[in-house]
């Protein structure tokens, strides 16, 4: 069942109902809070869940912009951030770091020599 948010223009206390498809416009909505029916809808960010292939296919277009990045950090930060998002998967902080390290210009190099562990945490698992 869908969740509706709502903004009560009483009490602007915001909340959020849910409602099945076939009730959403139909069933009355009143405040959470003081029990007003002066609410109005709030319109929220969407999310889109895409299938993995289709992630692989938006990274694949991408594949232009891969050129030069071993000279630009910056964009390779942000390509990387890009492809972390595409994943679509809990990243470990350590990529957060790295990421933000090339955003900030630090050089693939000056990084593994600040962090000199990182390389080596896959293979200790094995």
């Amino acid at each position: 069942m869908p969740t509706y948010d709502f903004i009560c223009q009483k009490c602007s206390q915001r909340f959020d109902i849910f409602l099945t498809f076939s009730e959403y416009g139909k069933t009355k909505v009143t405040c959470a809070h003081c029990g007003s029916e002066s609410v109005r809808r709030r319109m929220t960010k969407v999310r889109i869940a895409k299938s993995e292939e289709s992630r692989m296919e938006s990274m694949a277009d991408d594949v232009s912009g891969f050129e030069g990045l071993e000279d630009d950090p910056k964009a390779l930060g942000r390509m990387m951030r890009k492809m972390g998002k595409e994943m679509g998967e809990e990243l470990p902080p350590e990529f957060d770091d790295v990421v933000g390290r090339l955003e900030a210009g630090q050089s693939p190099e000056e990084i593994e020599s600040a962090l000199p562990d990182l390389g080596n945490a896959a293979s200790d698992d094995e």
